[in-house]
């Protein structure tokens, strides 16, 4: 359920200065480092099309203010904890998580199956938080990941109820996962109608063969669905007969959420 996307340097728009396209250049980086996770200089230079050189000195600026950590044994770079005290204040601000936690431990309980929580960054679904589910074998996102918004039960939840929902997904046709995914607009818009009309959306093996997953909105006050709470599992625990029930637990805890944030 991770996705590697390749970043591109921020290209010179009219007199923008320079330090601007440093800092978009260095933020490019960062985000390569969370997919990576751990890489040497020259793969994160190549991810992000830039020099060696250039990426070198983004690094070492980065690294002095605690957003970059260096291995000198190993000569690998990884996310620093300056970069996951500023990634909080996005949980502290926002409350979602903490609203979300007790009834997302719950499902855990009751389906034993790992349960996850998204939120929009267009043009992609990121997963914020998660509770993982018991199983030996189980599906999971790490928190950070992001997951595309035609191919994943999170990404057409946070879609459905947008009226520009067909401004956020990219243009056509859309990057094919698995023979199961859907790759033009019209066939995603009439799906996206199915997900208000059941109230929950399905991702059905199309961002992976064998994987199934349920997700369903979150309400904030403002009744504007600002989450999606999902159920992943292999096929063979989530049969489709079963969908229904679980999208109904799902639908119960998400309005246990949205009440939290305030919705009526």
């Amino acid at each position: 359920m991770t996705t590697t996307s390749k970043q591109k340097p921020g290209r010179a728009r009219t007199g923008e200065p320079a330090s601007v396209r440093t800092l978009e250049r260095g933020l490019l980086i960062l985000v390569a480092l969370k997919e990576f996770g751990r890489a040497p200089l020259g793969q994160l230079a190549r991810q992000v099309g830039l020099s060696s050189s250039t990426a070198y000195r983004l690094l070492e600026t980065l690294r002095q203010q605690g957003f970059v950590e260096w291995d000198g044994p190993s000569g690998v770079y990884s996310v620093g904890l300056r970069a996951y005290q500023v990634g909080l204040a996005f949980t502290e601000r926002s409350g979602l998580i903490h609203s979300a936690h007790p009834e997302m431990e719950a499902l855990v309980g009751r389906l034993n199956e790992t349960v996850n929580l998204a939120v929009l960054h267009a043009p992609e679904a990121i997963y914020v938080h998660q509770v993982e589910g018991r199983q030996l074998v189980r599906m999971f996102a790490r928190q950070g990941d992001s997951a595309p918004l035609h191919a994943s039960g999170v990404g057409k939840a946070l879609l459905a109820w947008r009226p520009d929902a067909d401004l956020l997904v990219g243009e056509e046709p859309f990057v094919s996962y698995t023979p199961h995914t859907q790759t033009t607009l019209a066939a995603l818009v009439e799906e996206l109608a199915q997900v208000r009309d059941l109230g929950y959306s399905i991702d059905d093996q199309e961002r992976e063969l064998g994987v199934r997953c349920v997700a369903v909105p979150v309400r904030d006050h403002t009744r504007a669905v600002v989450a999606a709470l999902s159920v992943s599992a292999p096929t063979a625990r989530l049969p489709t007969d079963q969908i229904p029930e679980v999208a109904s637990q799902l639908v119960r805890a998400a309005a246990q959420i949205s009440l939290r944030l305030g919705w009526r």
